[in-house]
């Protein structure tokens, strides 16, 4: 059995009673399941148990080494833990998604390393933008990764925090907060979290929680929803936290009508009985997880004032953007091109929210958006950028192919430099491992400069 502290054992058995307590730590020195969650939008396949809460989740029978399969790389599956996927359950639950859905607003605040976000990316209506925020930078630039490899051009990443975004007005028509915790539910998965937690810590991340809540509140539209979760057992953080929002706020918590046969534990805390959903290792497959719903009224108790959002006009685009990068995208009149002089930079943002994005450029710092297409090299040379290759509106035709092996693929993917066949034209080549896109090389003949970014390449060495 894993050792944890005595003052969380009675913090468990006050909450589960002395015989539970047993089976729920018996279950923390067990061996943690491993899933995944596939792309649909880049058919995405995992073999299997499917994960009853959330359809495009697997539960795998062992533990792959994710970090040499190329088709991790390019987006084709995100790995997950599978209680945090019941998020797919609540959107699908709340937010409509069919042929007749309206396109919405969502912000995932506390984003990275972006399990959620994906997932939120797949589950909302066609059309609709997502904000993925992370405070800590360097989290923020992991965060852009995997939701570059993900595809879906409908994104703005930032690093910033709530109360940063208030100068955008109540904008979001959906609000995931996934709140720094205790890490409680990480316990077995991630030792050191056990070394780090203490009651005091516990108290200390509820007020912290309380005040992202109570910053970022006021960015969510009437009628809009809120998903509050953690990773986490106690009530202090659950519960009584959601519970200080409804007083709050006056929202309404929402029924997210649970299957019984999934094992989820409800409220625990004495006296109320809110719908609220937690996963504890001993009867639900996976790690510890807390998440519950909530609706904002027309009755908004909330006092934190929110400035009135700007009316911004266009930026002004003094660089012409070459007929050429448009033709590498499908669907292109959907999209407002830009150029960043000072990064030399081409990108492609949806033109539905042309005006958000200048919002956002103008009041939050903004390090990711849309499709980054396009860099210049040189006179009247424009160099294909990963994002585009991994974007899911990729004109793959636009560009010559080689099909990797596997081999090429981890070299490539090493950021190591690659020979191509005799018969393959000079120039920027779209290199592809089982027909996915991993990225660009310039191929000069003798060998092919590789293309993909520094920072993304595979340090491990693979152990036969």
């Amino acid at each position: 059995m894993i050792p944890v502290p005595e003052a969380f054992i009675g913090q468990m058995s006050a909450l589960l009673g002395e015989d539970d307590t047993k089976l729920f730590l018996s279950a923390l020195s067990a061996l943690p399941p491993v899933s995944v969650r596939v792309n649909a939008e880049k058919d995405g396949k995992a073999e299997g148990d499917e994960i009853p809460w959330c359809p495009l989740g697997i539960y795998l029978k062992e533990r792959p080494s994710f970090t040499f399969d190329p088709l991790f790389h390019a987006g084709t599956y995100y790995v997950q833990e599978a209680s945090s996927m019941f998020l797919s359950h609540v959107l699908r639950k709340f937010i409509p998604n069919n042929d007749n859905a309206s396109p919405i607003m969502a912000l995932d605040l506390c984003a990275a390393p972006g399990g959620k976000s994906t997932l939120t990316l797949s589950s909302l209506p066609s059309g609709s933008l997502l904000v993925a925020n992370e405070a800590v930078r360097q989290r923020a630039n992991i965060l852009a990764e995997n939701l570059t490899k993900w595809g879906n051009p409908n994104v703005i990443v930032t690093n910033n925090y709530a109360e940063d975004f208030q100068p955008l007005g109540s904008v979001f028509d959906l609000i995931v907060c996934d709140v720094p915790c205790s890490g409680e539910g990480m316990f077995r998965k991630d030792p050191e979290s056990i070394s780090e937690w203490s009651l005091q810590n516990v108290d200390k991340c509820r007020n912290r929680q309380r005040n992202i809540i109570q910053q970022i509140w006021p960015c969510l539209k009437t009628g809009g929803i809120l998903i509050y979760s953690t990773c986490t057992y106690n009530t202090a953080e659950n519960e009584e936290n959601i519970e200080w929002i409804r007083h709050e706020t006056n929202a309404e918590v929402l029924d997210c009508e649970a299957d019984a046969s999934w094992g989820i534990t409800g409220n625990l805390l004495e006296g109320q009985d809110f719908p609220c959903y937690r996963f504890l290792p001993h009867r639900t497959k996976g790690e510890g997880f807390f998440l519950a719903a909530l609706r904002k009224t027309d009755d908004d108790g909330s006092t934190t004032s929110i400035p009135k959002a700007k009316k911004l006009k266009p930026s002004k685009q003094s660089t012409a953007v070459p007929a050429e990068i448009k033709n590498w995208i499908h669907d292109s009149e959907q999209f407002a091109f830009r150029f960043d002089e000072k990064k030399q930079l081409f990108s492609a943002f949806p033109k539905a929210f042309s005006s958000i994005l200048e919002q956002a450029l103008s009041s939050l710092s903004v390090i990711h958006y849309g499709i980054r297409m396009a860099t210049t090299k040189g006179k009247n040379v424009l160099q294909p950028l990963p994002s585009l290759a991994l974007s899911n509106s990729l004109n793959i035709n636009s560009f010559h192919q080689y099909e990797l092996t596997y081999e090429q693929a981890i070299s490539f993917l090493r950021t190591e430099s690659l020979v191509l066949s005799a018969d393959t034209p000079n120039g920027f080549i779209l290199v592809t491992y089982k027909n996915h896109p991993l990225g660009f090389v310039k191929n000069l003949g003798s060998r092919a400069n590789n293309l993909y970014p520094s920072e993304w390449r595979i340090r491990k060495i693979i152990v036969s």
